[in-house]
């Protein structure tokens, strides 16, 4: 889960239940048809269809098909980087213009960037990004850390835990080859040939669009269109997620959590973690502190009773470092939303 950029396009800080009802059921199968969301709500196609026409145009949400790094060989790290203060803001939109990040935010005071690159292969011999920061005269310090193992993302987001949809009708919407995670982290990497790509990079910028159109941007036929993007989805290399604005499910304090986990108890604090309704995203890192979450909390006082409480719970933690995020330059995908 995301949200788009924080410079507010709209006075009101929340949906109707209806609206939330099908931002829940877009967030657990985003390619969903209009009659299976109908079915689901138990509302007409035409109202689905209608209310989804309604967010999207005011730049309220949008779905993304979006492509696992790990399933594809490749690598995400999390990137932090202090700079002046003068060239916090101007350095990370130049960053979030970049295809290879996601999740580009200012933080601690406007002196710090974090964000995710994404990088060919394993290590970051590719990273033209992480070549070019070290030498940038604004940049103090870079520093990288891999993603190890995600305890909570990718499709999921905040409203998988709070949102008003019931297990009946999230089990009803759930689609059919949607892969099992334990069976996609041991099997080989997917390899796309150059048509796979084309269509991936149509669906990062619009995973809603409809076969029609992306068989004619790619030359296929709209029933292979349908195939390859079960055939990517049931091997786990291409998934659907929602970005949001930010005044759909983003609350007021957000915050960047560092902790240090004892090994022995890495997979059960990790495990614990992503079931906190405060964790917008939670995954296992390389580094001292190797356990990184995206904490989304209503008041700096309800993220201090989180630490407090929540966090000094965790087994094995050993240290915690936090670095509070005061604006979101882009979210998931590796494109910005178009400009309304």
């Amino acid at each position: 889960m995301a949200t788009y950029l924080d410079t507010p396009r709209h006075t009101s800080r929340s949906l109707s239940d209806d609206d939330m009802a099908l931002v829940h059921a877009l967030q657990v199968n985003g390619r969903a048809s209009f009659r299976e969301i109908a079915d689901a709500l138990g509302i007409s196609d035409q109202t689905a269809a209608r209310r989804w026409s309604r967010l999207r145009s005011a730049g309220r949400l949008r779905v993304l098909g979006l492509t696992d790094p790990l399933r594809l060989g490749d690598s995400i790290w999390l990137v932090r980087v202090r700079c002046t203060p003068d060239a916090a803001t101007s350095l990370g939109e130049a960053m979030a213009r970049r295809p290879d990040t996601t999740w580009v935010h200012l933080s601690s005071g406007g002196t710090e960037i974090n964000c995710s690159v994404r990088t060919r292969g394993p290590g970051l011999e590719e990273s033209l990004l992480l070549q070019k920061l070290p030498r940038t005269p604004q940049v103090v310090d870079v520093s990288a850390h891999c993603s190890l193992h995600m305890f909570f993302g990718r499709h999921l987001s905040p409203i998988n835990k709070r949102g008003p949809l019931s297990p009946a009708q999230v089990a009803a919407l759930t689609p059919p080859d949607a892969p099992a995670e334990r069976a996609t982290e041991s099997a080989p990497p997917v390899t796309l040939d150059d048509s796979d790509r084309h269509l991936l990079d149509l669906l990062a910028r619009d995973g809603r669009a409809a076969p029609a159109d992306l068989a004619t941007a790619t030359g296929l036929s709209p029933s292979t269109v349908r195939r390859r993007i079960a055939e990517l989805r049931a091997a786990g290399a291409l998934y659907f997620d929602v970005e949001y604005h930010a005044d759909v499910l983003q609350q007021s304090f957000r915050a960047a959590l560092w902790l240090e986990i004892d090994p022995s108890h890495l997979a059960e604090a990790g495990a614990t973690l992503a079931a906190h309704p405060e964790v917008a995203f939670a995954t296992a890192v390389t580094g001292t502190a190797n356990l990184y979450a995206s904490i989304d909390t209503t008041t700096a006082q309800s993220f201090y009773r989180y630490l407090t409480e929540s966090v000094a719970a965790l087994p094995g933690l050993r240290h915690t470092a936090t670095s509070p995020t005061h604006r979101t330059l882009k979210g998931p995908g590796p494109y910005l939303p178009p400009r309304p």
